[in-house]
């Protein structure tokens, strides 16, 4: 897999490249990992409902065509496109996400953190009050995201078996914009990221170690 560190980039840009680039590749088209940190954007899925954008201010809202519902995108938050082609690699779209989800908890685990899956919702969470503890999660039948905090979402689009889109993992943000939506189209769902959490770790650091067990996990 070849992995692309783009920088800090508009979000329309990167995702028409994207586009570009899974349309055109073929069989012999090397997979690709992206790197991205995004001026500040919202992003709706394919089947988002505008109610979930509360308050979207003087950021802009952008429609895609990955699945989920809206989330935001900004400084302080590794965002990782992996460009693969799932024929290849044998699998299919729920392997696909869990596999990113464990790269997501690979990098977590590293820094001292445990991750969480929550069913049905699909990402990366963390305890707000324990992030460091290895209890199992009990789930909450009434509120499932009782006690979490989500720091990974994850968002694709699968056409013709390659895969784009991806996982944002946040790092050291103004968490303020989640505020304005409802993230990934849950009410009230509380977000954090690692700063938050007591982790002092630099942007290029965590990209490292997100490119690094993705490529793990993709191979």
């Amino acid at each position: 897999m070849r992995v692309h560190h783009l920088g800090r980039r508009e979000y329309r840009e990167v995702e028409r490249a994207m586009r570009e680039f899974t349309a055109a590749r073929d069989a012999d088209t090397a997979d690709e990992l992206w790197l991205v940190e995004h001026e500040p954007v919202f992003t709706q899925g394919i089947a988002g409902r505008d109610a979930h954008v509360l308050a979207a201010g003087g950021i802009a809202l952008v429609c895609t065509d990955r699945g989920g519902q809206v989330t935001y995108h900004g400084p302080g938050q590794v965002v990782a496109y992996p460009l693969v082609d799932l024929r290849r690699l044998r699998i299919y779209v729920k392997e696909y996400v869990f596999r990113l989800e464990q790269a997501a908890l690979d990098v977590l685990e590293g820094y001292g953190i445990t991750g969480h899956r929550v069913r049905s919702a699909p990402g990366i969470y963390v305890r707000r009050d324990d992030p460091g503890g290895h209890a199992v999660l009990v789930p909450d039948a009434a509120d499932p995201f009782r006690g979490l905090a989500k720091i990974a979402a994850l968002g694709v689009k699968v056409s013709n078996l390659r895969s784009y889109h991806g996982l944002a993992f946040n790092v050291a943000m103004d968490l303020e914009p989640f505020t304005r939506i409802d993230p990934c189209g849950y009410k009230g769902l509380a977000t954090t990221d690692l700063r938050s959490l007591g982790v002092d770790a630099g942007w290029s650091d965590v990209a490292a170690r997100l490119a690094e067990a993705l490529v793990r996990r993709l191979a």
